[in-house]
């Protein structure tokens, strides 16, 4: 099964047969940040592309030949050829496509969306140990607060910058790249984080609007029963919905 919303391969399923001249494959998961990443600038580039989602909770032998990670996002080349982890593989299409370019060609504004993903990759992990403290009922006001002051280190870029997006005017791929977390922020119950930033959150409602962010969004209702699957370790977490 293709496409965005087909049934994930699991544990004995057959590995897909050579990727079709013409089109790029993505190894990936539909509640996947890390993923959707991928899939936002497939989709912002118009790249002719096929989804292979995998079963990261029964994850088959053969998946382990794309990614000794086991991890998605993957892409796979008609020529064979293998890029993952998900920053390498938007570059990848950055640079391997034609059509509008996501990152800057200043060499500076590129290693500053750069430095600042790097300062974005610290928030994520904080983001879900923040939901797995709530759903265990612990004391969660010291993450809170954690999750806020970072939220405001990105708050004072849009004010310096005085932009709409990162990138100026139009999005450009470190507003794709630190997306997907702002979108799960209402199923993550962190909502209210947002309460001191008024330019993200402006930055959000425009986001909102992107053709390739609503073709890629999923229902927070339908993400929060996902988690609840996902966290009890639930095979059945990756096709919920289907």
């Amino acid at each position: 099964m293709v496409g965005d919303h087909s049934r994930s391969l699991g544990k004995g399923s057959a590995a897909p047969g050579p990727v079709p001249e013409g089109v790029i494959r993505l190894y990936s998961m539909r509640f996947c940040p890390f993923a959707q990443r991928t899939r936002l600038v497939l989709r912002a580039k118009g790249i002719s592309h096929e989804i292979i989602n995998i079963n990261l909770k029964n994850k088959p032998d053969w998946f382990f030949e794309k990614n000794p990670f086991g991890l998605v996002p993957v892409l796979e080349t008609s020529k064979g050829q293998l890029i993952y982890e998900s920053p390498i593989t938007c570059e990848y299409l950055d640079e391997a496509f034609p059509g509008k370019k996501l990152m800057p060609s200043d060499p500076y504004e590129r290693a500053l969306q750069k430095m600042l993903l790097e300062h974005f990759s610290k928030i994520t992990p904080i983001v879900f140990k923040y939901f797995v403290a709530v759903k265990d009922g612990q004391d969660t006001t010291a993450l809170k607060a954690e999750i806020a002051e970072k939220f405001g280190k990105l708050e004072e870029v849009l004010s310096k910058r005085n932009t709409v997006f990162y990138g100026g005017d139009s999005i450009s791929m470190l507003d794709y790249m630190i997306w997907p977390w702002f979108e799960r922020l209402e199923p993550l119950q962190l909502k209210e984080s947002l309460s001191h930033t008024p330019k993200l959150q402006r930055w959000m409602e425009a986001m909102k609007e992107d053709p390739a962010v609503k073709a890629t969004m999923t229902d927070p209702q339908t993400f929060k029963d996902y988690l609840q699957l996902y966290l009890k370790n639930s095979p059945e977490a990756c096709d919920y919905g289907l």
